[in-house]
This record gives structure tokens, sequence and C-alpha cells, in this order.
């Protein structure tokens, strides 16, 4: 049976004490913050309800959250019956004031549901149905035109779902607050302008309770760079009424600056978002909140490096049959990625409009077709070009599977983390992306990735990690230079990693896995309880103290051993300096560095499969 634990020469003991606000975030099931009367409520439209990658961070942030504050928190968001069926137990409330604030509600026609999420931390939530509350809409949007000026027009219906929550949330925050005994501390936190307009409410009412706005990307932000703008080299010049507007999202983003200025704390979840914010949004945040995982150690390194032959093995059957009649290479020399002797197989997966197929139909002409149909869609003129290039026996081969991975899949039988595991490389050069949980998820399986300094993980692992590179995190700039250059530098990176040998691909896999500490929860559920404590000092000034708000900066080091030169080392280029050549050379290492020496442990029957 596998088993897990926490090893030693942990990443996790440096940010343990890095975090020395013990009173306030005392990991005790909430025991500190009902002595305090601290109640904390987090909203946003993905609370169980599967539509964006916000419901990963929320869902995935619940252990730790309850493990903080028990049964003093509370998740909030619309009902969605069709995920509630399958993720919510419903169930009504033991506590007498939540109970008389359901009541209330319930006496004016809205339908409220109270229950429990059925994943890790098993958290309360409250769900409102914003149906039943589309009666109001007219007096919602009179109220908000009056108090702030911000109009939204009749059609935009997630703009009328966005106001309905947002009442509903104040109106349950307002009566919650008030019906409570004693000297309370409330808090909200809202994600994202669909979640931010009951920060806007609270504020305007003069409701005493702390308040955070988190934005995972900045709405004009997402638009600007869909529009193939210039986007980081023009953030100071946009006239922002100005593209909302011509984007006729003008009422949402006054809803999203709106938000970000009234809460007491707003957050982002990376740097380079975080200027972005401060461009568009016209104020900086806080602090940062990265997105984390909930990481699984394993008790032995080598059980997650025997995990990557099972599932590379899996894959080989589907590359067996794939390329059944073109088979002209050697399994054992194949790299499965996103001029040497290997043979790279890039697998391209994302959902597209396809025609319903079966293993049959992939094969042969139907394969060809598709490739040629959907190239020429995309590159035009150089479609023709790239289908020829692509049918050939080259050592690069690119294969295209237009849905997501699940296990019943009929062509790999993988779900998408056995099929990741399975891989030598993830490549995820992103220009726009606030955080990226692709590379995040390779890591903590232990698979090398390539990001981008635009990307929040790339900038987060950038700060933390002394050599990122030596840890198999290739960092792209694509912020500093031009496309060519960008796009040269990913060359060089993936033709470095082609030339490693099995044993240094090993050795760089054990380390990458190692960096998993630092994304998780465990770890990162610091930088939201900065963020809820800098609420509580903002918001009552007297009842909580201003020390040690900040998490001090952690570096993770560079690896224990110094690998001299590689195998095999890139062709000659011309002469550049010192410090250009150490930030372009290849990640080095020996066939005979010992993993021991870099405090690891090696399976021999992993050294031979992977």
């Amino acid at each position: 049976m596998t088993s897990f634990r926490r090893r030693n020469s942990s990443f996790f003991r440096a940010f343990k004490d890095a975090d020395d606000d013990a009173d306030l975030f005392s990991m005790d099931r909430g025991a500190t913050a009902a002595s305090q009367n601290r109640w904390h409520f987090e909203c946003a439209w993905e609370v169980a309800n599967k539509v964006g990658g916000i419901y990963t961070v929320i869902k995935s942030k619940a252990p730790v959250s309850t493990e903080e504050l028990g049964e003093q928190y509370f998740l909030v968001g619309p009902y969605n019956d069709s995920c509630v069926r399958t993720e919510v137990e419903l169930l009504e409330p033991h506590h007498y004031v939540i109970k008389a604030v359901l009541e209330e509600m319930r006496s004016h026609g809205i339908k409220v549901h109270f229950g429990r999420w059925l994943i890790d931390g098993y958290p309360k939530l409250i769900l409102f149905d914003i149906g039943s509350a589309a009666w109001k809409l007219d007096e919602f949007k009179h109220d908000l035109w009056e108090n702030t000026h911000i109009g939204i027009p009749l059609h935009d219906s997630e703009s009328n779902d966005a106001l309905i929550l947002g009442n509903l949330t104040a109106w349950f925050i307002t009566s919650f607050r008030n019906k409570l005994e004693g000297r309370p501390y409330v808090l909200l936190h809202c994600h994202e302008w669909l979640a931010g307009v009951a920060l806007i409410l609270l504020r305007m009412r003069k409701v005493d309770v702390a308040t955070v706005f988190t934005t995972h990307a900045t709405l004009l932000g997402r638009y600007l760079c869909a529009g193939n703008s210039d986007f980081y080299n023009n953030l100071d010049k946009f006239v922002l009424d100005k593209e909302a507007g011509d984007r006729q999202i003008y009422h949402r983003y006054c809803m999203e600056r709106a938000a970000a200025h009234t809460a007491h704390v707003f957050t982002t979840v990376s740097e380079i978002t975080g200027v972005e914010a401060e461009h568009l949004l016209k104020r900086k945040p806080d602090i940062i909140t990265p997105n984390g995982l909930n990481v699984k150690k394993f008790s032995a390194i080598h059980e997650f490096q025997n995990l990557h032959a099972v599932y590379k093995e899996k894959i080989h059957d589907f590359v067996k049959g794939h390329f059944y009649g073109h088979y002209d290479f050697d399994l054992d020399k194949t790299l499965y990625t996103a001029g040497s002797e290997m043979t790279v197989i890039a697998f391209l997966i994302f959902p597209a409009r396809t025609n319903n197929f079966n293993i049959e139909s992939l094969r042969g002409q139907a394969i060809a077709k598709q490739l040629r149909d959907t190239v020429s869609h995309i590159q035009g003129q150089l479609g023709k070009r790239i289908f020829e290039k692509a049918l050939r026996h080259d050592r690069v081969k690119v294969i295209f599977h237009p849905e997501f991975l699940n296990s019943t899949n009929p062509l790999f039988g993988l779900d998408y983390e056995e099929f990741v595991r399975g891989c030598h490389l993830g490549v995820f050069p992103s220009y726009y992306e606030p955080w990226g949980y692709t590379p995040a998820e390779c890591t903590v399986m232990g698979i090398p990735s390539m990001t981008s300094n635009l990307s929040g993980f790339g900038c987060f692992m950038q700060e933390h990690i002394a050599d990122p590179k030596s840890y198999g995190i290739y960092i792209i700039d694509r912020r500093f230079q031009g496309i060519d250059d960008s796009a040269q530098q990913l060359a060089q990176y993936m033709f470095d990693f082609s030339c490693l040998s099995r044993r240094q691909r090993i050795i760089q896999r054990n380390r990458t896995e190692r960096l998993s500490e630092l994304l998780d929860w465990k770890n990162l559920g610091v930088y939201y309880r900065k963020a809820r404590s800098q609420a509580l000092v903002k918001a009552f000034p007297d009842n909580f103290s201003e020390a040690s708000l900040m998490p001090r900066k952690v570096m993770y080091p560079k690896p224990a051993s110094e690998p001299p030169s590689p195998s095999q080392s890139r062709s000659s280029t011309p002469a550049v300096s010192d410090q250009e050549d150490d930030e372009h050379r290849p990640v080095k290492f020996d066939d005979e560095d010992n993993p021991t020496d870099d405090e690891e442990d090696l399976n021999p029957e992993a050294d031979q499969k992977n």
C-alpha cells in the first residue's frame, strides 16, 4: 500500500518559522477564532459550482481553511442544482443565528440553502438560489445606481446575476452581524468581480465588518490580451474607460474597480497580476495570495518514480497504435513532452469542436485529415507546409487530442493526473497566465516543466528558488524580449532537455518533486491568513495588533551537489558575457552525480524504467 509522510530536510520547517503569528493563526479548527467571536465568510461564484479555475482554488484550499477556522468558517455562493446533487449534503444549521437569518430571508421569498461540501475539510456552505431573487433585480439596480452611479444593462445576464448574488450576500452578512451577541468580528472575503458587489454594498452601508477582495485576473486585462494588444508594454498607456467601453464591459469594469477600492485589503494571486491590477484597477495589492495544491508526499522517493514508469508504459501503448504502420523509432529513446537521436512526441490536449469518432476512425487518413484541417484553420497558408512536415518520419511528432483526458477514454485509458505522471516534460510558455495550475501540477508530481515569467507560477518560482532550472523549472523570458527570442529560448531549453541521459532525468525529477512542499496549501495558506489579519487590523484597529503582518521571504536553495558539464551540450554560439552565458546555459548533470548526495534515494528498478 502506498504510504504518505512529510519527509525530513523539509522546506515546510522554514515556512513554519516564517509564520510567527501563532496566536491569530492557530491551526486549532476554530477554537481560537470562536474564543474571539471571530467569523469568516468566503464568497465566490465557483463555490460548489464547477464553472472555472477558481473552483480548484476554493476546493483545494478548504482543508487548510477549516483546519484553522473550523466551525467559524463558511463558504458562500450560488445554488447550482446539478452540482449540489453530487457535491453537497443539504442540512439545517445548528447555530441559532444562522438559522434565524435563513428564516428571515426565506420569509421574503429568497431560497437559501445550508449544507456541507462533500470534500476534504467538509466546510459549511450557504448557497443562494439566484432566480428566487430575480423579482428584486430592478430594486437592486436602482439602489446601485443611486449610490455608485454604476448602471447595468438589461441584457447582461451575468452582471445581473452578480448583482443579485452581491445583494443576497450583503443582506445575509448584515443580518448575521446584527443578530450576533457580544462584540463579534465578522470578515467577508470575495473572489473576483462576480462576487465583489457585496463588498461595495457593505462599505456603502457602513456595516461593521472586515473585507478582503481577491482578483485572479483583471476583467479588462483578459479582454486586452485576447485582442492581441502588446499588453505588458502598454499597461501605462491604455485609456481604461475607453478600452472598457469599446468592449461593452464598462459597467463590469466599474464593479470590479469599486470592489478593489472598497475592500479593506486587496490581493492578487501573483506579482505579475499585481502589476496588471496596479495599472488597470489603480490599486496596488496589499499582499500576494498565490494558489496552492493539496500535496501528498510519498514515504520513499522511488514510489513516484515508479508511477512515472507505469503510466509511461500506457502512453507507449497508445503511441504504438497511433503510429501503426509508421513505427520507426525506439520507445526507449522517446520523450513525451508538449535534432538529437531522441524522438520527441508532443501532445496538444485541449477541447475543440470535433465529430464523434472511435479508435478505428482515428487511424490512417482520418488522423491525417483532422490534422490537415486543424492546422489549416490555425495557420492558413502555412497549414500545408506544417501538415506535410508533421506527416514525415521526423524525430519530432505532434499529436492533437481534442478533449480532456479521463480514464474512460478508449485511446489512453488514463486520467489527466496519470497522463501527466507518464510524461517527461510539461510545456506551458504562457503569455497571459495570472497563476498557472498546469505547471504547478507537474511540479507536485515530479515532472519538470517549462513556464514563463509572465505566468504567476513562473514569477513565484523565480522569486523563491535560487536556481529554478536545476529543479526542473525552465522559465522562458516573455516579458523582456521579443517573441522570436522567446521561441528560440524555448527551443533551446527543449533541445537541452532532450540531451539529458536517463539517469540525469531521474535526478531532475527527484529535485522537481522536492519543490512540491513549496506549493502545498499547508505552506501557502499563510498568505490568506496574513490577508485576513490585515483586514481585521484595518477594520478593528483597537482590537487587533499590527505586529508581523507580512510573512518573511523564504528562498529555496540550490541543489546540494553542483553538477559539472552535461553529457551533451548545445552547438557553438556567438560569444556572450559570463552573465548572459550563465542565464542561457543548459541544466548540467553528471551521470556520476549520486542522488544520495542530493538527499535523494533512488530505486534501481525505477532507474531502468524511466
